[in-house]
């Protein structure tokens, strides 16, 4: 452990160096980056230090209490000593966690996807539950929400919303959300009292950045038409909604939220440079995936991740076995809970697929 400690320390001072360069500081993507080592490697550097600082401790106990020659200090040797090792398997638990090589995509801000499916209006009104619970998760976490395009449901809820959260490891949290999130209950609409099952599909995009995809305007084609829904006199008569298409793959990204045609220009690029780096991303994970079994961000959007069932107020994530008898509290925006034990699970396949290395 003191190893690989030193060279995280060695490491942690070269970026030191780095960060302060001129030629670094005017390469804004290398310079990010590097931004982003440093603030990692500092935690591990911390810990690491209080690591070094227990050994010498022990140490000094051990030299004392084999010269034995003041009984007094002897004494309080073997309560440092007791002390010391007691904090050791934790100190080295956390940094086994620490020292997992971090996915470079948890400190992006992200664009989410949340689509009605199965079940009708029940689906579209669910799909706006998750939307709210999203957002008060996000407020919980000191995140900003901003919607980048919708299209809501004839009932309440929507059949499609968009939007993008940015703040402090977003994508590192907010990536075990990406699947299917079904509901069990009495839909508003059902007049007999019966259970129901609905469900809605979420997507998890990191938001790229424009060095993480090269995308030309050339191979882009720009429609504009007018919105439409809710939005004042300027819906319907203005040509202030936009729609992207990426030529060379065919996908699509459009927003009419705003009533500046520029404006929904630049939200629907956002949106297709993310999907266009999510359809990169995807390959990777795909390689992974067949070397490794994954527990979560496999990208499989069909797989059934979590079950949200009123009639006996618990939350089933299905991935790690978890059941919970707190609903309103979950739905209301308390995911942490859920997110840490998945979080919990990962490390330890990542730990157990490495092996020694850690």
């Amino acid at each position: 452990m003191l190893e690989k400690i030193r060279l995280v320390k060695q490491r942690f001072d070269e970026i030191s160096d780095l960060i302060i360069q001129p030629d670094v500081i005017s390469d804004q993507d290398r310079y990010i980056k590097l931004t982003r080592e440093y603030k990692d490697l500092e935690e591990i550097v911390e810990k690491g230090n209080e690591y070094i600082a227990v050994v010498q401790n022990i140490e000094e106990a051990k030299e004392i209490i084999a010269d034995g020659s003041d009984p007094e200090m002897t004494e309080m040797a073997k309560m440092e000593l007791d002390e010391g090792q007691s904090k050791i398997p934790l100190l080295e638990d956390e940094l086994r966690f620490m020292l997992i090589p971090k996915d470079p995509q948890d400190a992006k801000n992200v664009i989410v996807e949340i689509r009605a499916g199965t079940g009708g209006d029940e689906a579209s009104i669910f799909a706006g539950d998750l939307f709210r619970m999203y957002q008060k998760f996000a407020a919980e976490k000191g995140w900003k929400v901003e919607v980048e395009d919708l299209n809501e449901g004839t009932a309440g809820g929507f059949k499609e919303i968009i939007f993008s959260l940015s703040g402090d490891n977003v994508y590192g949290t907010m990536k075990f959300e990406s699947g299917v999130h079904r509901v069990q209950r009495v839909p508003q609409t059902e007049t007999q009292g019966r259970v129901h099952t609905s469900a809605a599909t979420v997507m998890v995009l990191p938001e790229a950045e424009e060095f993480d995809i090269d995308l030309k305007m050339s191979d882009i084609r720009i429609d504009y038409f007018c919105a439409s829904g809710p939005g004042g006199q300027s819906v319907n008569t203005t040509y202030s909604a936009v729609r992207l298409t990426h030529v060379p793959t065919g996908i699509v990204a459009q927003c009419q939220d705003q009533k500046s045609q520029h404006k929904n220009k630049e939200k629907a690029l956002k949106v297709l440079r993310s999907r266009l780096y999510e359809q990169e991303l995807q390959k990777k994970l795909d390689e992974d995936a067949a070397q490794r079994k994954t527990l979560v961000s496999s990208g499989d959007r069909s797989a059934k991740i979590r079950t949200y069932n009123y009639p006996q107020g618990r939350v089933t994530e299905h991935r790690i076995g978890l059941t919970i008898y707190d609903l309103s509290s979950v739905i209301n925006g308390d995911l942490t809970k859920i997110i840490e034990e998945l979080k919990l699970a990962e490390n330890a396949e990542k730990i157990k697929a490495t092996g020694d290395s850690i």
